[in-house]
């Protein structure tokens, strides 16, 4: 039986530039989408872009000239991040992909995202933070797994064995 587009349940994965991010994504591709299973999934990217005004952290003079420089340097990195991910997903044979690029905490623009595209799953990198850096840091897959209205899968880097 065929699955409609509007029947086919949303994974949301958050993207930024890094290699964990890069991890939960392909880990995503390999166990979740990939083209061997029968899958009735929707692929969600979705990009958490700092705001100017806290990439930069000044205001007064020579700030009309600095911050649209840093506006089109943060719209250029999300484009780059996102073109990058998309592309991940077309070498693994998963076409059915959208990508959101949303402004703001990336805690709360995942968390958003879920909630605005009914999602079954959100996935995460984990940055592998100890205690005292999550406490200082504050750790984007810990927050979602407690406010994201969703199944929630933290994905670690495997770890080389020596």
């Amino acid at each position: 039986m065929a699955t409609t587009e509007s029947e086919k349940q949303v994974i949301v994965v958050g993207i930024d530039d890094s290699d964990f991010s890069t991890n939960a994504l392909l880990w995503t591709l390999d166990h979740l989408l990939s083209p061997t299973l029968n899958h009735n999934f929707k692929l969600l990217l979705v990009y958490a872009r700092p705001s100017v005004s806290a990439s930069v952290g000044f205001v007064g003079p020579g700030a009309s000239e600095v911050l649209p420089i840093v506006e089109a340097d943060l719209r250029r990195i999300a484009a780059k991040v996102t073109e990058n991910a998309k592309d991940l997903c077309h070498k693994k044979s998963v076409n059915d992909v959208s990508v959101d690029v949303m402004e703001g905490d990336p805690r709360i623009v995942l968390c958003d995202a879920v909630e605005k595209h009914h999602a079954s799953m959100l996935v995460v990198g984990s940055h592998g933070y100890g205690a005292l850096k999550r406490a200082v840091l504050g750790s984007v897959s810990d927050y979602c797994a407690h406010h994201a209205h969703c199944t929630v899968m933290i994905v670690k880097k495997p770890k080389h064995k020596h």
